[in-house]
Protein backbone atom coordinates (compact mmCIF):
# COMPACT_ATOMS: atom_id res chain seq x y z
CA UNK A 1 0.00 0.00 0.00
CA UNK A 2 1.69 3.30 -1.23
CA UNK A 3 1.25 6.82 1.42
CA UNK A 4 0.41 9.76 -0.48
CA UNK A 5 0.67 13.50 0.93
CA UNK A 6 -1.00 15.67 -0.90
CA UNK A 7 -0.50 19.53 -0.16
CA UNK A 8 -3.57 22.38 -0.59
CA UNK A 9 -5.89 18.87 -0.63
CA UNK A 10 -8.99 20.15 0.86
CA UNK A 11 -10.85 20.99 -2.39
CA UNK A 12 -10.32 21.23 -6.18
CA UNK A 13 -7.36 19.27 -7.84
CA UNK A 14 -5.86 18.24 -4.49
CA UNK A 15 -8.70 16.77 -3.33
CA UNK A 16 -9.55 14.87 -6.51
CA UNK A 17 -6.29 13.72 -6.22
CA UNK A 18 -6.51 12.23 -2.85
CA UNK A 19 -9.90 11.05 -3.73
CA UNK A 20 -8.38 8.91 -6.60
CA UNK A 21 -5.00 7.58 -4.97
CA UNK A 22 -7.54 5.82 -2.03
CA UNK A 23 -9.14 4.38 -5.45
CA UNK A 24 -5.99 3.09 -6.17
CA UNK A 25 -5.84 1.12 -2.68
CA UNK A 26 -3.20 4.14 -1.20
CA UNK A 27 -3.31 5.95 2.49
CA UNK A 28 -3.34 9.62 2.11
CA UNK A 29 -3.06 12.57 4.30
CA UNK A 30 -4.90 15.51 3.41
CA UNK A 31 -3.88 18.73 4.05
CA UNK A 32 -4.62 22.25 4.08
CA UNK A 33 -4.58 25.72 5.62
CA UNK A 34 -7.42 25.66 8.43
CA UNK A 35 -8.37 22.68 10.45
CA UNK A 36 -11.84 22.75 10.06
CA UNK A 37 -11.10 22.40 6.10
CA UNK A 38 -9.47 19.67 6.94
CA UNK A 39 -11.81 17.86 8.80
CA UNK A 40 -14.88 18.75 6.56
CA UNK A 41 -12.35 16.62 3.57
CA UNK A 42 -11.74 13.98 5.92
CA UNK A 43 -15.11 13.42 6.67
CA UNK A 44 -15.99 13.11 3.08
CA UNK A 45 -13.65 11.05 1.94
CA UNK A 46 -13.76 8.81 5.03
CA UNK A 47 -17.84 8.40 3.92
CA UNK A 48 -16.53 7.10 0.64
CA UNK A 49 -13.61 5.08 1.49
CA UNK A 50 -13.81 4.48 5.10
CA UNK A 51 -11.48 6.38 7.94
CA UNK A 52 -8.24 3.64 8.64
CA UNK A 53 -6.36 4.95 5.33
CA UNK A 54 -7.09 8.67 5.15
CA UNK A 55 -5.81 11.18 7.68
CA UNK A 56 -5.66 14.99 7.93
CA UNK A 57 -3.09 17.58 9.03
CA UNK A 58 -2.88 20.98 9.01
CA UNK A 59 -0.33 22.69 7.15
CA UNK A 60 0.20 26.22 6.01
CA UNK A 61 3.29 25.34 3.06
CA UNK A 62 4.36 28.70 4.19
CA UNK A 63 5.42 28.01 7.24
CA UNK A 64 8.45 25.73 7.41
CA UNK A 65 8.02 23.89 11.03
CA UNK A 66 4.19 23.18 9.86
CA UNK A 67 5.53 21.16 6.00
CA UNK A 68 8.00 19.36 8.59
CA UNK A 69 5.64 18.63 10.65
CA UNK A 70 3.07 17.40 8.03
CA UNK A 71 6.27 14.82 6.97
CA UNK A 72 6.80 13.64 10.87
CA UNK A 73 2.73 13.28 10.57
CA UNK A 74 2.48 10.70 7.61
CA UNK A 75 5.86 8.92 8.42
CA UNK A 76 4.41 8.69 12.27
CA UNK A 77 1.40 7.14 11.43
CA UNK A 78 2.42 5.22 8.36
CA UNK A 79 5.72 4.19 8.66
CA UNK A 80 7.10 5.91 5.39
CA UNK A 81 6.01 8.31 2.85
CA UNK A 82 5.73 6.85 -0.78
CA UNK A 83 4.71 9.94 -2.74
CA UNK A 84 4.11 13.79 -1.95
CA UNK A 85 2.32 15.81 -4.10
CA UNK A 86 3.10 19.77 -3.54
CA UNK A 87 -0.23 21.06 -4.72
CA UNK A 88 -0.73 24.00 -2.66
CA UNK A 89 -1.27 27.14 -4.61
CA UNK A 90 -3.48 30.60 -4.54
CA UNK A 91 -3.77 32.50 -7.66
CA UNK A 92 -5.30 36.07 -8.42
CA UNK A 93 -7.74 38.12 -10.04
CA UNK A 94 -6.60 39.26 -13.60
CA UNK A 95 -5.27 42.53 -13.14
CA UNK A 96 -2.50 44.72 -14.05
CA UNK A 97 0.84 44.21 -12.40
CA UNK A 98 1.00 47.56 -10.81
CA UNK A 99 -2.05 47.38 -9.65
CA UNK A 100 -1.49 44.25 -7.11
CA UNK A 101 -0.93 44.86 -3.52
CA UNK A 102 2.72 44.30 -2.01
CA UNK A 103 0.47 41.68 0.26
CA UNK A 104 -1.17 39.79 -2.69
CA UNK A 105 2.79 39.89 -4.05
CA UNK A 106 4.33 38.11 -1.14
CA UNK A 107 1.16 35.49 -0.66
CA UNK A 108 1.03 34.16 -4.08
CA UNK A 109 4.93 33.90 -4.19
CA UNK A 110 5.41 32.48 -0.42
CA UNK A 111 2.66 30.02 -1.32
CA UNK A 112 3.22 28.77 -5.07
CA UNK A 113 7.52 28.89 -5.06
CA UNK A 114 8.71 29.40 -1.75
CA UNK A 115 5.86 26.54 -0.15
CA UNK A 116 6.97 24.34 -3.27
CA UNK A 117 10.82 24.95 -2.06
CA UNK A 118 9.54 23.85 1.73
CA UNK A 119 7.82 21.10 0.52
CA UNK A 120 10.89 19.71 -1.96
CA UNK A 121 13.23 20.32 1.06
CA UNK A 122 11.23 17.80 3.69
CA UNK A 123 10.18 15.34 1.19
CA UNK A 124 13.58 14.82 -0.40
CA UNK A 125 15.62 15.13 3.29
CA UNK A 126 13.19 12.11 4.14
CA UNK A 127 12.97 10.31 1.00
CA UNK A 128 16.73 10.42 1.10
CA UNK A 129 16.49 8.95 5.05
CA UNK A 130 14.37 6.54 3.94
CA UNK A 131 16.21 5.79 0.71
CA UNK A 132 13.41 5.80 -1.80
CA UNK A 133 9.88 8.24 -2.74
CA UNK A 134 8.76 10.18 -5.57
CA UNK A 135 8.15 13.76 -5.26
CA UNK A 136 5.83 15.90 -7.54
CA UNK A 137 5.00 19.63 -8.12
CA UNK A 138 2.25 20.97 -9.84
CA UNK A 139 2.76 23.21 -12.78
CA UNK A 140 0.10 25.54 -14.15
CA UNK A 141 0.26 28.38 -16.48
CA UNK A 142 3.52 30.52 -16.49
CA UNK A 143 5.53 26.84 -16.77
CA UNK A 144 5.17 26.44 -20.23
CA UNK A 145 3.13 28.39 -22.98
CA UNK A 146 2.31 31.57 -24.01
CA UNK A 147 2.28 34.68 -21.43
CA UNK A 148 -1.05 36.30 -20.56
CA UNK A 149 -1.80 39.79 -19.46
CA UNK A 150 -2.85 40.71 -16.35
CA UNK A 151 -1.52 36.84 -14.56
CA UNK A 152 1.92 38.02 -14.73
CA UNK A 153 2.47 37.23 -10.78
CA UNK A 154 0.67 33.98 -11.43
CA UNK A 155 2.45 33.14 -14.56
CA UNK A 156 5.97 34.31 -12.39
CA UNK A 157 5.46 32.00 -9.41
CA UNK A 158 4.56 29.23 -11.77
CA UNK A 159 7.66 29.65 -14.22
CA UNK A 160 10.04 30.00 -11.34
CA UNK A 161 8.74 26.32 -10.28
CA UNK A 162 9.56 24.72 -13.13
CA UNK A 163 13.13 26.33 -13.10
CA UNK A 164 13.05 24.15 -9.71
CA UNK A 165 11.41 21.14 -10.93
CA UNK A 166 13.97 21.06 -13.71
CA UNK A 167 16.96 21.32 -11.38
CA UNK A 168 15.46 18.80 -9.01
CA UNK A 169 15.11 16.17 -11.25
CA UNK A 170 18.94 16.49 -11.75
CA UNK A 171 20.13 16.99 -8.36
CA UNK A 172 18.47 13.60 -7.55
CA UNK A 173 19.81 11.58 -10.14
CA UNK A 174 21.37 8.11 -9.43
CA UNK A 175 19.68 9.01 -5.50
CA UNK A 176 16.85 6.33 -5.67
CA UNK A 177 14.28 9.38 -6.07
CA UNK A 178 12.11 9.74 -8.85
CA UNK A 179 11.07 13.49 -9.18
CA UNK A 180 8.42 14.96 -11.44
CA UNK A 181 6.05 17.59 -12.54
CA UNK A 182 2.75 17.63 -12.97
CA UNK A 183 0.36 19.51 -15.43
CA UNK A 184 -3.36 18.82 -15.27
CA UNK A 185 -3.75 21.45 -17.90
CA UNK A 186 -7.23 23.78 -17.16
CA UNK A 187 -9.39 22.53 -15.05
CA UNK A 188 -12.67 23.81 -13.46
CA UNK A 189 -11.50 24.71 -9.96
CA UNK A 190 -12.36 27.44 -6.80
CA UNK A 191 -8.67 29.03 -7.30
CA UNK A 192 -9.30 32.21 -9.09
CA UNK A 193 -13.08 32.32 -7.87
CA UNK A 194 -12.68 36.30 -7.79
CA UNK A 195 -11.45 36.52 -12.08
CA UNK A 196 -15.23 36.96 -13.16
CA UNK A 197 -16.19 38.25 -9.21
CA UNK A 198 -18.54 41.45 -10.29
CA UNK A 199 -17.95 40.38 -14.43
CA UNK A 200 -20.58 38.46 -15.59
CA UNK A 201 -20.54 39.70 -19.40
CA UNK A 202 -17.10 38.57 -19.21
CA UNK A 203 -17.25 35.43 -17.63
CA UNK A 204 -20.09 34.97 -20.28
CA UNK A 205 -17.64 35.83 -23.35
CA UNK A 206 -14.72 33.60 -21.40
CA UNK A 207 -17.06 30.52 -21.36
CA UNK A 208 -17.42 29.97 -24.80
CA UNK A 209 -13.55 28.90 -24.54
CA UNK A 210 -13.32 27.73 -21.33
CA UNK A 211 -16.53 25.24 -22.83
CA UNK A 212 -13.68 24.00 -25.51
CA UNK A 213 -10.12 23.79 -23.20
CA UNK A 214 -11.43 23.06 -19.98
CA UNK A 215 -12.02 19.52 -17.66
CA UNK A 216 -13.70 18.82 -14.37
CA UNK A 217 -11.50 17.87 -11.47
CA UNK A 218 -12.77 14.00 -11.56
CA UNK A 219 -12.14 13.71 -15.11
CA UNK A 220 -8.65 14.99 -14.65
CA UNK A 221 -7.05 13.84 -11.14
CA UNK A 222 -8.24 9.68 -11.82
CA UNK A 223 -6.16 10.13 -14.97
CA UNK A 224 -3.06 11.96 -12.87
CA UNK A 225 -2.89 9.55 -9.71
CA UNK A 226 -2.75 6.15 -12.44
CA UNK A 227 -0.12 7.85 -14.01
CA UNK A 228 1.62 8.66 -10.91
CA UNK A 229 1.44 5.10 -9.72
CA UNK A 230 2.78 3.80 -13.04
CA UNK A 231 5.87 6.28 -13.01
CA UNK A 232 9.15 4.77 -13.00
CA UNK A 233 10.87 7.61 -14.57
CA UNK A 234 13.10 10.20 -12.85
CA UNK A 235 12.60 13.60 -14.77
CA UNK A 236 9.19 12.66 -15.78
CA UNK A 237 6.30 15.75 -16.80
CA UNK A 238 2.79 14.08 -16.47
CA UNK A 239 0.63 16.40 -18.87
CA UNK A 240 -2.75 15.79 -19.40
CA UNK A 241 -3.64 18.52 -21.89
CA UNK A 242 -1.34 17.82 -24.72
CA UNK A 243 -1.05 19.74 -28.09
CA UNK A 244 -3.19 16.79 -30.07
CA UNK A 245 -5.75 16.60 -27.53
CA UNK A 246 -6.77 20.54 -27.63
CA UNK A 247 -6.48 20.38 -31.27
CA UNK A 248 -9.10 17.48 -31.30
CA UNK A 249 -11.27 19.27 -29.12
CA UNK A 250 -11.04 22.92 -31.32
CA UNK A 251 -11.81 20.65 -34.39
CA UNK A 252 -15.20 18.89 -32.63
CA UNK A 253 -16.07 22.07 -30.90
CA UNK A 254 -18.65 22.81 -33.53
CA UNK A 255 -20.39 19.52 -33.57
CA UNK A 256 -19.71 18.99 -29.52
CA UNK A 257 -21.53 21.11 -27.33
CA UNK A 258 -19.60 20.96 -23.65
CA UNK A 259 -21.04 23.13 -20.32
CA UNK A 260 -18.23 22.26 -17.99
CA UNK A 261 -19.67 25.04 -15.28
CA UNK A 262 -23.09 23.20 -15.67
CA UNK A 263 -24.93 26.40 -15.87
CA UNK A 264 -23.28 27.62 -12.55
CA UNK A 265 -22.00 31.05 -13.10
CA UNK A 266 -18.29 32.73 -11.40
CA UNK A 267 -19.53 32.97 -7.88
CA UNK A 268 -19.32 28.93 -7.50
CA UNK A 269 -15.95 28.30 -9.61
CA UNK A 270 -13.80 29.60 -12.12
CA UNK A 271 -11.63 27.78 -14.72
CA UNK A 272 -8.00 28.04 -13.98
CA UNK A 273 -4.69 26.26 -15.06
CA UNK A 274 -3.50 24.85 -12.23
Amino acid sequence: MKTVVVTGSTHGIGFGLVDSFLDQSCAVVVSGRTSEGVERAVSKLSATHGDVRVLGYPCDVTDFGQVQALWDAAKGRYGCVDIWINNAGVGHAQMDFWDLSPELIGSVISTNLIGAMYGSKVALTGMLEQGYGALYNMEGMGSDGPKVAGLALYGSSKAGLRYLNESLAKEVEGKGILFGALRPGMVVTNLLTDQFEGKPEEFEQAKRIFNILCDRVETVTPWLAQRVLENDKNGVVISWQSRLRMMGRFLAAPFRKRDVFEGRGPSNFSCEEQ
